[in-house]
């Protein structure tokens, strides 16, 4: 792109470095640029107008749409307006050889545990359901087994499901997160056109399949019921994570601790009970020091246990039964079921525990880099499994007695005593990484507004990404020892462990298929192939172990029932509340009733009011004004809002307006997070933030009025009440010089800042109008530090909800009792900056829905 096509005829512009082209919806009427580069005052949400240009309205993204190719996006609001920032990568991305091969070795602690202590009890588990009659037996389970292994762990997840990750993110939340920011299919109506010009916001170039995910689009966005049933599977998958995260210690460590009755006899199931519950209190008590911290040390353990295996199973290959090997042929699966029908189907539970822990290896993906999970999972991980299973069905073949604890007795005798410690570490390693999944999990729901707020410590300086919640470690903990307690069987507690892996795995599925089609648009034959092969085997399994909740595994399932309605509820609440405060917002032309005093006495200082609105004048604004006897000179109105995207980047945090004419000192602040982000900084680090940035964003409005001032002198003043649009040589369409303020005559009409507004007199010189625009600015930046000065309070309303009289029972008991009793014992979402109580003033509003 040449200078030459971004220059205006009368100069005052520099150029601007070419950047990639994007794809956007444009409206039909909208002949000149995306609706999204308009100029807005932020208020009430009526067709009015501004300097000619139309104000923004709720109905703005419901007219009709066409794809367009346009330039760089410039956001005429961000701090940056006329700097459009880089690509966000991944951390990981573009890593040295030695670089991979040292994250492919830290996997092994932080991902591969739980899916490489599955030998401890599958084989145990499958022959409590269908015990051995013959090696045909034994040949039929093996071969289940590894096809099991190959098509679950390596081909859905390793192969297909971990390039559907979130900008390195991984798990249910990060699929949900990728859906929502391809499709407007998030419940809560918060979204912004701002949000999709967040370089980490990156959406896909047009192909040949565009018109059926298109299509798709249309559907979902028009749909409540489909955005609602999205939402539950989300929800669904979501609560069975957090119920893995329970039975997978309970399962790991009980497995390992049982190998005691291998190596001594007489030592009872009570006292392995009693042992195991010491090894999860001693588990969970250490997970607060950090993934980093304990995936240095487990790293190298990890890496013993999978040598260990591959070890032990090339030993007993040799001296038991190398022709084990036949289980590779598929037929072997047909004759087990043909020998043992319904026994061989109750055994499919067992099973599945193979492929425990590939949900992990997705949900724990933000750690590492999808080549280095690929790379270890391929090389090292899947051939000593392998190994390790031929080895314990090559001993199965001679020893059909020990299918009760066949790992642990297929050990050789001289071995026995390292390999029982060395299982009991990485049984720790297995019941860590599950937990650490869960810790993930439970944050990126909480940031789209799906768990109630908790306190998450993040336990790395490094990585942002690696996180401890103190309340739901101990909560697991809980869990997990009652299920030990109550449920001593690891057979039992196995059958409830393939229950929460399958739910877990037809979200996935499901979720995944979705992104098929509308992200990745791929031929319609490989997306069914995908959920015929994968949600059918999965359903298989399923089928068995449901047939089997009676044994006591219905603990997890109420379990993941509760976690269910406690997220459904959260959300629905939180939806209503917004909902509320969006239809009770105050009315632009109170404000400029009251005139710029608002009513009341404006007092030196800065007033940030907190509230969920991201566009809008909040109602409890007005309780302030009635309740307080002084309001600050300067109001800020701070929205601290998620978007579906793992990190906005710091340059693109805060997005300002201005919600009055000048003279009021009223702005709204949105402060972007991703789900990623960790909100450390204390309110002192905030403040300087943000009053950095309102100054960068009013130097950027005067650059943009100067810019117009400068480049039209000899126009009409008419002209000056439309966008102006460049077409560059490639056919890109550029917004500049958009006038960024607007005043309003007391009869509420919109006119053009005094700066340029006035109709330029002859002999009236350029130079003084660029000293009159400095002065103004000058003096604005000069109000604003003596307003920081002067103090900054934290102006918090908190916004309850009851439900009407004349509403439902059930909705009554939902809002008035359990979202009520969530909200109350939530954390608060200022909580993170830590203000002093001397810098708090609280208002509390309640609205009835």
């Amino acid at each position: 792109m040449t200078d030459e096509g971004l220059e205006r005829e009368n100069g005052g512009l520099t150029s601007m470095e070419s950047i990639e082209s994007r794809w956007v919806f444009q409206g039909e009427d909208d002949l000149d640029i995306d609706s999204g580069d308009r100029d807005t005052v932020d208020g009430d949400d009526d067709s009015t107008t501004c300097n000619g240009m139309e104000l923004e309205s709720d109905d703005e993204d419901n007219v009709e749409q066409k794809l367009i190719r346009t330039g760089p996006r410039i956001d005429s609001f961000d701090v940056e307006a006329l700097e459009v920032p880089g690509v966000q990568k991944n951390d990981f991305e573009d890593v040295s050889v030695g670089r991979a091969i040292l994250l492919a070795f830290q996997t092994l602690g932080v991902v591969f545990g739980d899916v490489g202590t599955s030998p401890l009890y599958t084989f145990s588990v499958m022959f409590s359901k269908a015990p051995v009659n013959g090696n045909e037996d034994v040949l039929g389970a093996l071969s289940l087994v590894l096809y099991t292994l190959i098509l679950v762990p390596l081909v859905k997840y390793v192969l297909i499901v971990v390039w559907a990750n979130d900008d390195g993110e991984g798990g249910t939340f990060a699929l949900y997160s990728l859906l929502c920011r391809h499709a407007k299919v998030n419940l809560l109506p918060n979204q912004l056109r701002s949000d999709a010009r967040i370089s980490s916001f990156r959406l896909k170039v047009p192909s040949p399949e565009l018109e059926r995910s298109l299509k798709i689009k249309e559907k979902l966005e028009a749909s409540l019921t489909l955005k609602k049933l999205l939402l539950m599977l989300v929800l669904v998958g979501t609560s069975m994570v957090i119920a893995d995260g329970v039975v997978t210690p309970a399962m790991s460590v009980m497995s390992a601790v049982g190998g005691l009755k291998v190596g001594l006899p007489g030592v009872k199931q009570d006292q392995v009970v009693m042992i195991s519950v010491a090894c999860l209190v001693v588990l969970f008590s250490v997970q607060k020091y950090g993934t980093s911290k304990v995936g240095l040390v487990v790293g190298p353990a990890l890496f013993i246990w999978f040598c260990s295996l591959g070890g032990i199973g090339v030993y007993n290959l040799i001296k038991y039964d190398s022709h084990v090997w036949r289980a590779f042929n598929p037929v072997h699966i047909y004759y087990y079921f043909k020998r043992n029908s319904t026994k061989a189907w109750y055994s499919l539970g067992g099973c599945l525990l193979c492929a425990t822990g590939s949900e992990a290896m997705f949900a724990d993906l933000c750690y590492f880099s999808v080549r280095s999970v690929q790379l270890t999972f391929m090389f090292l991980v899947l051939p000593c499994l392998l190994l390790g299973y031929l080895g314990q069905a090559a001993y199965l073949m001679e020893n059909h007695a020990d299918t009760t604890q066949a790992f642990f007795s297929s050990v050789p005798s001289g071995a026995f005593w390292p390999v029982f410690l060395i299982a009991n570490i990485a049984a720790l390693i297995a019941s860590r990484a599950m937990t650490t999944a869960t810790f993930s999990c439970i944050k990126q729901s909480t940031a789209l507004g799906c768990f109630p707020r908790l306190k998450i410590v993040h336990t790395s300086r490094k990585f942002m990404g690696q996180i401890y919640i103190p309340v739901m470690n101990w909560f697991l903990l809980a869990l997990s020892l009652v299920l030990v307690c109550s449920i001593s069987s690891i057979y039992e507690i196995g059958n409830a462990y393939a229950i929460a892996e399958l739910g877990v795995m037809m979200m996935t599925t499901i979720l995944v298929t979705i992104v098929m089609l509308l992200i990745w648009q791929i031929n319609i034959l490989i997306v069914l192939s995908f959920i015929i092969i994968f949600l059918g085997l999965e359903l298989t399994f399923f089928s068995s172990v449901l047939w089997s909740v009676g044994d006591g595994s219905w603990i997890i399932l109420v379990f993941a029932v509760v976690l269910f309605l406690i997220m459904y509820i959260w959300n629905y609440g939180s939806k209503l509340k917004y909902e509320t405060e969006v239809k009770q917002k105050m009315s632009m032309d109170l404000l400029r009733e009251l005139g710029p005093n608002l009513g009341t006495v404006r007092a030196p200082g800065i007033g940030l009011l907190y509230n969920e609105l991201a566009k809008g004048i909040p109602a409890i604004f007005g309780h302030f004004l009635t309740t307080l006897p002084a309001v600050h000179s300067m109001i800020i109105f701070v929205c601290i809002k998620y978007v579906p995207v793992p990190v906005v980047p710091q340059n693109e945090r805060f997005l300002f307006r201005r919600v009055c004419p000048r003279s009021y000192h009223i702005f709204r602040c949105i402060a972007r997070y991703g789900y990623k982000d960790a909100r450390k900084e204390n309110h002192h680090t905030f403040e300087q933030l943000l009053i950095e940035s309102l100054e960068k964003f009013i130097r950027r409005e005067a650059q943009e009025r100067s810019l117009e001032s400068d480049g039209d002198c000899s126009d009409s003043e008419e002209e000056y009440s439309f966008s102006r649009v460049l077409v560059a040589p490639n056919g890109s369409v550029y917004s500049l010089g958009i006038p960024l303020l607007a005043d309003f005559r007391d009869t509420g009409k919109a006119v053009m800042e005094e700066s340029t507004s006035e109709e330029l007199k002859p002999g009236t010189s350029s130079e003084s109008l660029v000293s009159e625009a400095e002065q103004s600015l000058e003096k604005e930046l000069s109000f604003i530090r003596k307003a920081k000065e002067s103090g900054v309070v934290y102006l918090l309303g908190h916004g309850d909800i009851r439900a009407r009289k004349n509403s439902w029972f059930i909705k009554k008991l939902i809002i008035n009792y359990f979202y009520a009793f969530l909200r109350k014992n939530s954390r608060r979402g200022t909580a993170n900056l830590s203000v002093p109580h001397s810098n708090l003033v609280q208002v509390g509003m309640q609205y009835m829905v």
